[in-house]
């Protein structure tokens, strides 16, 4: 991977706007303490330890069922700190933490930390056959976990590790004697793999301790922020909402949406006056949807976003539901690179095109665009994303050949280190980056290049759907696209219209073929969509403008028979738009050619844009040879029309 470029210092090269725009992300009581580039160099039990001696009595965590002052909080985590280090001789092995989303999930964090043993953060509601693999992949020695879980606990492990209940250890709340590092193996996070399994990546304290220090210096996070998590513990945009808070003496407030639903979430934030909201673009949208207008949010100041494309339409959310005070930061990073992009946006923000741009440069993380063979392209030229940084993940846990193929040296500087990330961009010419999908959701149809995310875009943008994502599923040779639609209102609009409103915005060959409605898009623990309980989208006929008309001849029983096995329905209408249907230009072909073979007539490969239904390939049929073949009797050929449908 021949990247070698560097590039100015990412903090003195913001335009004017964004910089006032950041300018204003003070919280009200106008306090803020630096995070100075020194304190990335020790781990996060002694940052965090500063602040319980400067602010003992602050509310450090605070649920429905626990609160904790950072003392509380420390002593909890000590004490877990002297179960696992009786436990775990060895500071390279794992310990599994099995909790709800509450407190104790917390404080069990710290304690491995304190312990210098890497956490592995495991989530109750995954499937057994995942964290099976996972406990069994990380060859974890111990697993921590309360009351509420021990039984799970105890099922999952069948006597092949330790399991230790938080709520049964009694040990002394002395501060453990087994500090670990800035280089140390802070937690290993599992996400989905190529593979098919998911893959451990691992982070050292250096690299939190970075990652909180930018976002502490950019937003002018303090000890008086109170910041909302409702991301799970082993999802990755967690640990931004954690540390932030608990390393700069602020409070942190934990919602469990999967137990309390999003009904509730207004009244929490409201209650306990939470200045930072994180979260995915699909919760965000869900909870949006759950307000009753007029909430208010006085003290919210910041709404961060990521994990997902964020669209124009969250951006109008934004600004219809929240306080003009309110900043939106739409960010970019993954589990391997943490965040590498950030745009700050306010009520003024004007987005053009189907994305929101993911901004400007982190300090000490560098975005090369590079070409399939790894060379840099040009300014305004989509290309992949590579993160050239000193703060990259030390690799995958325990697979060191999968570490080696995914990072590289630099050829340059060998203290840093380079990771392709998969996710395409372009640069503009002022240093913005547009974040373009995911170089696995960037398909050919037809010989077209598409992306994904823009086809998402465009739906959102007909106010008719308040979520919307489209896959690309494989068809013989070719894909076809599917919509999964949630409606916003009812009723849902037919095809037809459907078609007719995504044609002033999108080619024809970026137009889905089918449209699967959904009460809701299935999400996977960490708010994501969960792309693989996405249902098929069946056989049936799709709601076209139209009502169904059976055939009415024999000719047109044949050619409606012909269309259904083609396009893979089980009805066709004899006035039914073809491409409404989700045919395309292949499709046609083999049409053509099973209609000419049936009847025994010439028909022009154009045939069926002239006749673009059943009823119309049947008079289409009737003008060159009755519908009835005659084998060996004469043939009419049909000279095709000059109109052509572009795009299909």
């Amino acid at each position: 991977m021949p990247l070698a470029m560097a590039g100015p210092d990412p903090d003195i090269a913001l335009p004017a706007q964004e910089r006032a725009i950041r300018a204003k992300c003070f919280h009200r009581t106008g306090t803020f303490v630096s995070f100075p580039p020194e304190a990335v160099e020790q781990s996060l039990p002694e940052r965090f330890e500063e602040q319980v001696r400067r602010l003992p009595q602050r509310p450090a965590v605070t649920t429905r069922h626990h609160a904790l002052t950072y003392a509380e909080l420390d002593t909890l985590a000590n004490q877990i700190a002297h179960a696992i280090l009786r436990r775990c001789r060895v500071r390279e092995e794992a310990v599994a933490l099995l909790f709800d989303h509450d407190a104790l999930a917390i404080a069990a964090m710290l304690g491995a930390l304190k312990a210098g043993t890497p956490y592995l953060p495991l989530d109750p509601a995954y499937p057994r056959q995942r964290i099976d693999y996972i406990l069994r992949d990380s060859a974890a020695t111990l697993l921590l976990t309360d009351a509420r879980n021990l039984a799970l606990a105890r099922e999952l492990v069948r006597d092949s590790l330790q399991v230790v209940s938080v709520d049964a250890i009694d040990a002394a709340p002395t501060r453990p004697h087994a500090p670990a590092g800035p280089r140390s193996v802070a937690y290993i996070l599992y996400t989905s793999g190529s593979t098919g399994h998911p893959k451990g990546i691992v982070q050292d304290h250096r690299n939190v301790l970075h990652e909180v220090r930018h976002y502490t210096n950019s937003a002018h996070f303090c000890t008086d922020d109170r910041f909302l998590l409702v991301s799970s513990i082993g999802f990755g945009d967690s640990v931004r909402t954690i540390y932030s808070a608990l390393l700069n003496g602020a409070s942190l407030y934990p919602f469990d949406i999967r137990s309390e639903g999003l009904g509730g979430l207004a009244a929490w934030m409201l209650e306990q006056a939470v200045t930072i909201y994180r979260s995915v673009p699909t919760t965000f949208r869900h909870f949006v949807g759950s307000l009753k207008g007029g909430e208010g949010f006085p003290a919210l100041r910041l709404i961060y976003l990521g994990g997902e494309p964020v669209y124009p339409t969250d951006v109008e959310l934004y600004k219809r539901h929240f306080p003009r005070e309110c900043i939106l930061v739409n960010r970019l990073g993954t589990t391997e690179t943490l965040t590498f992009r950030y745009a700050f946006l306010d009520h003024d923000a004007q987005i053009t095109g189907h994305g929101v741009p993911v901004g400007y440069p982190v300090a000490g993380k560098e975005v090369v665009l590079v070409d399939e063979k790894g060379e840099p392209v040009a300014c305004g030229e989509v290309g992949e994303m590579a993160v050239r940084s000193r703060y990259l993940s030390p690799g995958f846990w325990r697979k060191p050949e999968l570490t080696r193929a995914a990072f590289a040296t630099d050829p340059v500087d060998p203290d840093l280190r380079l990771y392709r990330t998969g996710d395409l961009g372009r640069l503009r010419h002022d240093g913005c980056l547009e974040h373009l999908g995911r170089t696995d959701f960037q398909v050919k149809v037809r010989g077209h290049r598409v992306e994904t995310w823009e086809i998402e875009a465009a739906l959102l943008g007909l106010d008719a759907f308040r979520e919307a994502l489209v896959v690309a599923q494989p068809r013989g040779s070719d894909h076809r696209l599917v919509a999964y639609v949630v409606p916003a209102a009812f009723p849902v609009p037919d095809v037809s219209t459907l078609r007719r409103l995504l044609a002033a915005r999108l080619p024809g060959y970026m137009l889905p073929a089918a449209y699967v409605v959904l009460e809701a898009l299935p999400l996977l623990p960490n708010g994501k969509v969960d792309r693989r309980a996405l249902p098929e989208p069946g056989t049936a006929r799709p709601a076209l403008e139209g009502p169904f008309v059976a055939p009415r001849s024999a000719g047109e029983e044949a050619i409606a028979r012909i269309w259904m096995e083609v396009i893979g329905i089980d009805r066709v209408g004899v006035h039914d738009s073809f491409l409404d249907l989700g045919g395309d230009s292949l499709m046609a072909t083999r049409i053509i050619v099973r209609v000419t073979a049936h009847f025994d007539v010439t028909l022009p490969g154009q045939a069926l844009w002239q006749a673009s239904t059943v009823a119309a390939m049947a008079e289409l049929v009737a003008a060159a040879l009755p519908l009835e073949p005659r084998p060996g009797g004469p043939r009419r050929v049909l000279a095709p029309r000059a109109a052509d449908w572009p795009g299909v």
